[in-house]
């Protein structure tokens, strides 16, 4: 079996490869997405949110706007609509959510700036969701294993459902990937990310 130094460095070529290989096919793509938000929309073309990294490590993440500016200042107002388990928040009809960003989250292509943070190594092609600062405040003991590995841009919750499943599923899930991570595994969850965002299980 392989040791847990050899999976690490084995994914951190992975990623690098991975990672810097999309960014180059897809530049011209993240162009477009770019320019399509500042002309429809208007305002700033990303979105930035702390987030935790490795053992808690924060970072600023960056995603392509998909909610009208000054969103996070509207949750407040919305918390009572909350349909994910707390301390998460999730709204299937989110109001904040632009008619575009409707379209981007449902292609995930919102999601293609991440592929920055794991050239840097503050996240993965695989590994657990990448949670909001004051989410991980609020997990219990069980729940911040998944601060053990890096986050991912993809990982099983994301290809099998995503935002249908319940906070228990989706823990289960990242934590046993914390608990089996291997590169077969990390290869095996690439390969069935594209099928499940074509097919817009769950993204919402």
């Amino acid at each position: 079996m392989a040791s847990a130094w050899a999976v690490s460095r084995g994914k951190r070529v992975v990623d690098l490869v991975g990672a810097g290989t999309a960014l180059v096919a897809v530049a011209p793509l993240m162009g477009a997405v770019a320019a399509t938000i500042w002309l429809v929309d208007g305002g700033p073309v990303t979105f930035q949110q702390a987030r935790a990294g490795q053992h808690g490590r924060g970072f600023s993440m960056i995603k392509f706007r998909s909610m009208r500016v000054g969103a996070q200042e509207e949750r407040p107002g919305l918390q009572d609509r909350n349909e994910a388990d707390e301390p998460a928040f999730k709204l299937r009809d989110d109001p904040r959510v632009t008619r575009l960003g409707h379209w981007l989250r449902r292609t995930s292509l919102d999601e293609l700036p991440q592929l920055l943070h794991v050239l840097r190594g503050e996240m993965s092609l695989v590994g657990p969701r990448p949670a909001a600062l004051d989410e991980v405040e609020a997990w219990r003991d069980d729940a911040r294993r998944r601060l053990e590995v890096r986050p991912g841009m993809t990982g099983i919750w994301q290809v099998s459902g995503r935002s249908e499943l319940d906070g228990a599923t989706w823990l289960r899930m990242d934590l046993r990937y914390v608990d089996e991570a291997t590169l077969a595994l990390d290869l095996a969850l690439l390969l069935r990310t594209l099928p499940a965002v074509l097919s817009g299980r769950g993204a919402w």
